[in-house]
């Protein structure tokens, strides 16, 4: 079990900083990034997300801290975010497959359309499933894993994924203007309203 809980921090650690940041150089970017295409556009950013891989993975000891060891509270806590997380990420493939997630569409030369505001399905309820979805799975790993360092990588995650969400939607406002204010007045960002009985 030691074993599993430290490649989970690892991999964990190793992953989840890169991800992130590679949303902040692509996405406010994307007209630059265009010029080179889906391809080459991963293929040069493959090289600072490898270096910085292999630096977090040089300095996995000191980043990871104190292993906490292993805990059953912990571990069903984990379960239970693993698996909404599960369940978020089958409802939001129905409407976002992984190409549109990586922005391959977004990076193809051609690509001059506004394109789809989601706004069926899991995107009825809550404007951002993939960053919950994303937020479950960290939290369910750094539970299971159970090392302090994945905790403040946590901790940290959640203002990183909240300012990607104010920066999507003041492009999503950009693109769709009227529309996307309409939707936004409808759905909430995170949490799903209750239904009203009439």
């Amino acid at each position: 079990m030691n074993t599993a809980r430290y490649v989970v921090a690892v991999v964990l650690l190793v992953s989840v900083p890169p991800s992130v940041l590679l949303w902040f150089v692509i996405h406010p970017f994307v007209g630059f990034w265009r010029r080179f295409g889906p391809g080459w556009t991963y293929a040069i950013l493959s090289v600072p997300v490898i270096a910085m891989m292999a630096g977090l993975y040089l300095a996995r000891d000191t980043l990871l801290g104190a292993d906490l060891g292993t805990s059953i509270p912990l571990l069903a806590l984990a379960a239970a975010c693993f698996s909404a997380g599960a369940v978020i990420a089958r409802k939001r493939r129905r409407h976002l497959t992984q190409k549109i997630l990586t922005g391959i569409p977004e990076l193809r030369r051609e690509a001059s359309n506004r394109g789809t505001l989601l706004t069926e399905g899991i995107y009825g309820k809550v404007r951002h499933p993939r960053y919950i979805e994303f937020f479950c799975w960290v939290a369910s790993y750094a539970c299971f894993a159970n090392y302090l360092g994945l905790y403040v990588l946590l901790v940290l995650t959640f203002p990183t994924l909240y300012l990607i969400v104010l920066l999507e939607e003041r492009e999503l406002r950009d693109r769709f203007g009227k529309e996307y204010t309409e939707y936004c007045r409808r759905v909430p960002r995170f949490v799903p309203r209750r239904p009203t009985r009439d």
